[in-house]
């Protein structure tokens, strides 16, 4: 699995229509092969930032997602909001397992392998 991760700043007066008017770009990336999430959310605390979580299954669904025309229409509608600046970041996953034990306690380390 891939996680993108990261954050985008845009013109603060733009930033929550530009989300809502992203959302077609959005539902177009959760349709594509290997998705299986793709949210971007607002921050409460930064009023120009915005959050952007993806999950793919694989190098090769991240790739055709990347090739597509989605995602080059977010990048042009996310400049047309008056984007300052972006720190967004990829991480490959080799370990998944819950955050809470069998007991409910929540655990740091990774105690199913």
């Amino acid at each position: 699995m891939i996680v993108i991760a990261g954050w985008i700043e845009l013109d603060p007066i733009k930033r929550d229509q530009g989300l809502i008017d992203a959302k077609p770009y959005i539902d177009a990336a959760l349709a594509e092969p290997g998705c299986r999430a793709y949210t971007w959310t607002a921050d409460v605390q930064v009023p120009n930032r915005i959050w952007v979580y993806e999950l793919w299954d694989d190098e090769d669904s991240l790739a055709f997602h990347f090739a597509e025309a989605p995602y080059k229409d977010m990048g042009a509608h996310l400049g047309a909001c008056g984007t300052t600046g972006s720190e967004i970041s990829k991480f490959r996953v080799d370990l998944e397992e819950p955050v809470y034990d069998p007991t409910g306690t929540p655990r740091a380390d990774f105690f199913t392998a």
